[in-house]
């Protein structure tokens, strides 16, 4: 009987996480509600709003909007595309560490990818960053097998090297820093010249081709705005990262000039989180998802631990040995499980789209306005339009499809005031009080000031992040 591949077992075992809860309760946070909402417009609206915003997210809504055109908008269609990609890097992680540092570090590495709290969060998540965290792998993968077969490597592995790359920047960027990442891989190697020169080939004609997107979107600079300064604070995650990869990589017993787990997976660690940190002294961007692809990297530095404690053990315990990965694997599900339910509760995120539009569903009259506070609130209605029937967006002068915009285009101040005087009731979508800012900007002020002075509170529901109120007119 043949046996299965290795890569098998945390391919399952990922997919089986990713399943594990996958609609987290029916809630959908304002992330996953720009996906969402992109992705029910035709090609056309998309295109025409990339124009105007999100452009960096393009190819992505593309693929989201061609899913959700033969499947149907719902929770699996908007994150299985996750974890399939997730467990596609889990195959990729368990064949590197396998071909590197033998079956325990391989499926070690596999195993435990699955499990990194950064990986649990977007391995249900609807946005790009696990499709981005597989075609690192994959391409990780490729450059391993040239630098395995110890020549320049065969023309159709770099084309597809460099196709790899290519997808994931147009996917996003930022995932272009996996290029230095293995070119500190290529050089700790010593590889030669040949590969070099092909290497440098087809990762330039992939950034060439992200150029134009890169450029684009450097017109659409304010959505990242919101994005804090880097502070001190903030460099602890990365380097409680960079110490247990380091620790995991001396235990690999690196050396210069020889292709070992190491080699790969410390650069796929740290380049691409201090390449983040250094563009982050130009503009603030340091989000972590954006180079989630590095946990690649961290997981093969675990496996490589893992495989250094089974050779400890298995002098003395040959029996216990076998077993060792597989336990320690299964002591850290324990220990995590707590922070495993947590990820797939609704609360993990800052809202719930959904449980907003259940309530204006419950709580709306026939005749009623409806209102959002701040405007971006509209990806409530966006996501499900059935739930706001019957109610009148009294401030919307331009949809989000006709404007190009993910939240649409809103009346001036003064004709707001009138709409909302004009009325007897209106319902009001705003953040729930923890969650909720200050309003921000004349129009978002006189919202505010109107309902308080000539309105009064009839209902009031919040849940998950997400307000709604029910005002009537004194």
């Amino acid at each position: 009987m043949r046996r299965l591949p290795v890569w098998s077992a945390p391919v399952l075992w990922t997919v089986a996480l990713g399943l594990w809860g996958l609609s987290r309760q029916h809630s959908v946070w304002r992330d996953e509600a720009a996906t969402w909402q992109v992705a029910r417009r035709s090609t056309a609206d998309v295109l025409h709003m990339l124009a105007q915003v999100d452009v960096v997210h393009g190819a992505y809504y593309l693929l989201m909007h061609g899913l959700f055109t033969c499947f149907g908008p719902g929770t699996t269609t908007l994150r299985l595309p996750s974890v399939l990609a997730m467990a596609g890097a889990a195959a990729c992680v368990t064949v590197i560490g396998r071909r590197l540092a033998g079956l325990w570090a391989g499926l070690g590495a596999g195993l435990v990818f699955g499990l990194l709290p950064a990986v649990q969060f977007h391995l249900q998540e609807g946005r790009p960053y696990a499709l981005i965290a597989a075609g690192a792998g994959f391409s990780t993968l490729l450059l391993v097998t040239v630098l395995q077969r110890g020549r320049a490597g065969g023309g159709a592995l770099w084309a597809a090297y460099g196709g790899l790359i290519l997808v994931c920047g147009l996917l996003n960027w930022l995932s272009l820093l996996v290029v230095p990442a293995h070119a500190v891989t290529l050089a700790w190697t010593r590889a030669p010249r040949a590969a070099w020169t092909r290497w440098a080939t087809v990762s330039a004609v992939a950034a060439a081709g992200v150029l134009p997107l890169i450029l684009f979107s450097r017109r659409q600079s304010d959505q990242v705005s919101w994005i804090p300064p880097l502070t001190w604070h903030m460099l602890i995650g990365p380097a409680v990262l960079l110490t247990i990869g380091g620790l995991g990589a001396l235990l690999d017993r690196p050396r210069a000039g020889r292709l070992s787990l190491a080699a790969v997976a410390l650069p796929l660690l740290a380049v691409p989180q201090l390449g983040l940190l250094g563009l982050c002294l130009i503009r603030p961007l340091f989000l972590d998802r954006y180079v989630l692809f590095s946990m690649l990297g961290l997981a093969l530095l675990i496996g490589a631990a893992l495989s250094a404690a089974v050779r400890t053990v298995r002098p003395g315990f040959p029996r216990t040995a076998s077993w060792l990965v597989p336990v320690l694997v299964g002591i850290a599900m324990v220990a995590l499980l707590p922070h495993s339910l947590a990820k797939r509760s609704p609360a993990s995120r800052i809202d719930d789209v959904l449980a907003a539009a259940a309530h204006v569903r419950h709580l709306k009259r026939p005749g009623d306005a409806v209102l959002f506070a701040p405007s971006a609130r509209r990806d409530t209605a966006l996501v499900s339009p059935d739930d706001f029937a019957g109610l009148r967006d009294i401030a919307l002068v331009r949809s989000p499809v006709a404007s190009g915009t993910l939240k649409g285009v809103e009346a001036d101040p003064a004709r707001i005031r009138d709409a909302m005087l004009a009325r007897h009731r209106i319902v009001l979508v705003t953040d729930a009080p923890g969650v909720a800012r200050p309003p921000v900007g004349g129009r978002e002020r006189m919202k505010a000031a109107v309902l308080e002075e000539h309105f009064t509170v009839v209902a009031d529901e919040s849940e998950r992040g997400r307000r709604v109120i029910v005002y009537e007119r004194r």
